[in-house]
């Protein structure tokens, strides 16, 4: 949810609570160019990291390649390079690189040696990441916290722009509206292809701003990875002349994420999962989720009982916050702050009980469209196509769905306007949404199925 938790210090905090080196300032910030930015550590005991974890985390990137220089490692590890110099110089007086040259000025040649080597073989053994230099969680927390503080209330103008491209009964944009304002969750519910997943696609762009995620959080020696490219959409900040040595490269700033997960859910993506060839950890995707939208589409069909997902997610709900295990048996408590949409063609009544339903936040039934809705439906999709629609091409589809004893369905004019632009392109024809083109196209789209199907 994104409502503010009410103890925060709690949020904060971890079961086991790891050992950091020297105080964590939560989450310092530097006004840039584009705006506020996490401000780049001054020292090492500023990251938060012990300085041992992150002189590992060099000596694995050294054991990498024969030599490398010191700027190469200041970009693998996203520190700054005074702090990188002062791992390096760690690392050369335990006689774990050497210094080979010159490369640029300021900038140093490095090779690993035996010893170092070996030091990384056995590293690797127990955490096998490189790449940026982890944040600590409760950095992470309090970030989220403060960002999410700083995001004006949701509007119904907002919601009802995001929502302008759907035809929508006014008391269905209300209600979606209210969810997401109110960051409580949206259990969507009613026969299929009538706009539910697209419902929640198209909420997201109520959602306005970016947010600053870390590259990956650090607990004690290991490494839990929370940017993932496939599922965050990175918005580069804009950094004015001689201020990018004042942003923390260690975080990322990405779109207010939106992450989908359908029937292929099991409880086990809902955990860290750790891989046991790199040896470190991925974020489960409602952690990915924070600040945005988690849309779980088609709930019911998962390969876990769906009262057994709404079971998992009673506390984070409620609290605002998870509990998520090490591979070592180390409870972590981390928030849980994003909006959750359960999407599903199912009853209610047939993926949970009562007393499930009374913890969701909304419910919401998109029905079948009225034929109002599906005459505006085709019109509107039909002008985003560049075609125009004669008058009486939408009563003729109507007047088959009535001989037919069809109900309609939302995505039907979105589909047979498709198959008609195929039939145009097919018979080397501008697109045109004839009587004719339509009929075949509907004869493409609904086969032979029998009237009431």
């Amino acid at each position: 949810m994104l409502r503010p938790a009410t103890n925060l210090a709690e949020v904060l905090s971890t079961v086991d609570e790891p050992a950091f080196a020297g105080p964590c300032s939560a989450f310092p910030v530097v006004e840039v160019a584009g705006g506020c930015a996490p401000e780049a550590p001054a020292d090492l005991a500023g990251t938060g990291i012990a300085a041992e974890v992150l002189a590992d985390l060099v000596l694995k990137f050294a054991n990498a390649s024969p030599t490398f220089t010191a700027d190469g490692a200041v970009r693998c590890v996203a520190l700054p390079r005074g702090l990188v110099g002062d791992l390096l110089e760690h690392l050369r007086r335990d006689k774990l690189v050497e210094i080979l040259g010159e490369a640029s000025p300021f900038n140093y040649r490095f090779a690993i040696t035996e010893r170092g080597r070996a030091r990384a073989v056995h590293l690797l053994q127990h955490c096998g990441y490189i790449g940026p230099a982890p944040v600590p969680l409760e950095a992470y927390a309090a970030s989220l916290e403060w960002q999410l503080a700083q995001f004006p209330p949701i509007t119904g103008a907002q919601v009802q722009a995001a929502l302008a491209e759907l035809v929508l009964a006014p008391d269905v944009v209300e209600i979606a509206g209210l969810a997401a304002a109110s960051g409580r969750s949206l259990f969507l519910y009613g026969p299929p292809g009538n706009g539910k997943t697209t419902l929640g696609h198209v909420l997201h762009g109520a959602f306005d701003g970016t947010i600053w995620i870390p590259h990956c959080i650090g607990v004690g020696s290991e490494v839990i990875c929370v940017y993932d490219a496939q599922h965050h959409h990175e918005e580069p900040p804009t950094v004015g002349k001689g201020e990018t040595g004042k942003v923390d490269r260690r975080w990322v700033r990405i779109r207010r994420p939106f992450i989908v997960a359908a029937g292929e859910m099991s409880l086990d993506q809902l955990e860290l999962a750790y891989s046991a060839g790199s040896r470190f950890y991925q974020a489960p995707m409602h952690l990915k989720a924070n600040g945005g939208i988690f849309l779980l589409d088609d709930f019911g069909r998962q390969r876990v009982a769906p009262q057994e997902l709404i079971k998992r997610w009673i506390f984070p709900l409620e609290r605002g916050e998870d509990y998520l295990t090490l591979h070592t048996g180390q409870k972590l408590r981390v928030p849980f702050r994003q909006m959750l949409i359960l999407s599903t063609n199912l009853e209610p009544r047939d993926v949970m009980d009562g007393a499930f339903l009374r913890r969701l936040g909304y419910r919401l039934r998109l029905d079948h469209p009225t034929p109002e809705q599906y005459a505006g439906i085709f019109t509107r999709y039909a002008k985003r196509c560049g075609v125009g629609v004669s008058p009486g091409v939408v009563e003729h589809l109507l007047e088959r769905y009535r001989e037919e004893q069809r109900p309609l369905h939302s995505c039907e004019p979105r589909d047979l306007i498709e198959r008609a632009r195929d039939i145009c392109l097919y018979r080397g024809a501008p697109l045109a949404l004839s009587d004719d083109t339509l009929d075949l196209a509907w004869k493409g789209y609904f086969g032979e199925r029998q009237p009431g199907a």
